[in-house]
């Protein structure tokens, strides 16, 4: 007799992409119409040329997309429908007793492929370096619209939204007491779900500060200054993919889910550190930490064969959206523990001052001496370090509750 699933049946989830597709993959590479080089030496008008033929080159003929699928299908990955959305999600338990539940949320132009390196230091921290009671069970879902996740049909799935489906997916998944943590996209929807502050959700911590995304801020000392000319030059030069994909992303859609190439440039012109690790990993052959070839074409690839370059982009309209529907009103207030870790390589380089005074609870803050915006991704064992620090201090609050 048949079974009728529910919609709140969590389900696993395998993923095996046809060699068709992996085909007409290499044969859209080899047909790429190049334009002519930059008239610069640096980013300035964009991803370089020389960077891009690389990329290609070794797209086309070395690179592996089988290992990166055994990868992913070696770890429990599921799906689930929350709102209408079928979400996937990778589920790691520790074999630590009292382990803390962890939801960790990428952010653009990532996917889960950008934390898959934190999973063993985060599960199994006696095996890199910490203490058993540092140990944590790791969810790491992927937003609508991006990977394994379905696309939204319908307005309205901006970061606050999935902030209300990932509380659902933690009950769902029977925890009670968990914490939470992003970066880039991942800290939008992370400090939404502080906000939000659901039952259950003990704390958060994110690498990339959100309330300054919503208008200028202090600029007294010298660190604020600094801070606010970075922000500047990202926003006068930096700055136009976020520009294009919050005001048009159906436009640039077009060519992310027709040309590979055009799809690995527009996810490469991101911030100026990340760009340039990237380039000297394809062109010098000298990745930086954990941002390798294989590994930002594991990432890549995944957009492609998934096909939601668009729907991806599509996320920055919806906030752009939210955002303006507010009239400027504050967000409502963070009264969870909250904690900070700063990256030399960040977009811009946070101060202490701001996320106090944007944050009443902070319990923990850092800088740390590498890494960059996709830390993570780039230097996974310190970042893990982070997350185990920044919860220490509510775990032995509750311990000795």
């Amino acid at each position: 007799m048949a079974t009728i699933e529910s919609a709140t049946d969590v389900r696993a989830f395998h993923t095996e992409v046809s060699e068709e597709e992996l085909a007409d993959l290499r044969r859209r590479i080899a047909a790429t119409r190049w334009p002519s080089k930059e008239l610069v030496d640096d980013r300035s008008q964009g991803v370089q040329l020389p960077t891009m033929q690389a990329l290609a080159s070794y797209w086309m003929n070395e690179y592996d997309w089988r290992k990166a699928e055994a990868k992913l299908n070696a770890l429990p990955q599921f799906t689930t429908e929350i709102d209408g959305i079928e979400i996937h999600f990778i589920h790691v338990k520790s074999e630590h007793e009292d382990a803390l539940p962890l939801i960790m949320t990428h952010g653009w132009p990532g996917s889960v492929i950008e934390l898959l390196e934190t999973i063993g230091p985060l599960t199994d921290p006696t095996a890199h370096g910490g203490g058993a009671e540092d140990a944590f069970d790791l969810v790491l879902p992927s937003v609508p619209g991006y990977g394994f996740s379905a696309e939204p049909t319908e307005l309205g799935w901006w970061a606050g939204r999935a902030a209300q489906a990932w509380p659902e997916l933690m009950r769902r998944l029977g925890y009670t007491r968990y914490v939470a943590q992003g970066g880039d996209v991942g800290a939008a929807v992370t400090d939404a779900m502080g906000r939000q502050a659901p039952e259950g959700l003990i704390g958060i911590h994110t690498n990339l500060f959100v309330p300054v995304l919503a208008g200028r801020l202090a600029a007294e000392t010298e660190q604020e200054r600094a801070a606010t000319e970075q922000l500047d030059t990202f926003r006068a030069t930096g700055s136009g993919y976020f520009l294009e994909q919050a005001t048009r992303p159906q436009t640039i859609g077009y060519a992310l889910l027709d040309s590979p190439v055009a799809l690995a440039a527009w996810m490469l012109d991101h911030d100026t550190d990340s760009y340039y690790k990237i380039s000297r990993a394809f062109v010098d052959g000298e990745p930086t930490g954990n941002l390798t070839r294989d590994h930002i074409l594991d990432n890549v690839t995944l957009y492609w064969l998934t096909g939601t370059g668009a729907s991806a982009a599509r996320a920055y309209w919806e906030s752009g959206q939210a955002t303006a529907k507010t009239g400027g009103q504050a967000p409502p207030p963070m009264t969870l523990p909250f904690g900070f870790t700063t990256f030399p390589g960040e977009i811009w380089k946070t101060p202490r001052s701001w996320v106090e005074k944007a944050y009443p609870d902070v319990i923990y803050f850092n800088e740390v001496d590498k890494g960059g915006h996709f830390a993570a991704w780039e230097e996974p064992e310190l970042f893990s370090t982070e997350i185990r620090a920044a919860f220490r201090s509510l775990r032995n609050a509750e311990a000795g509750s």
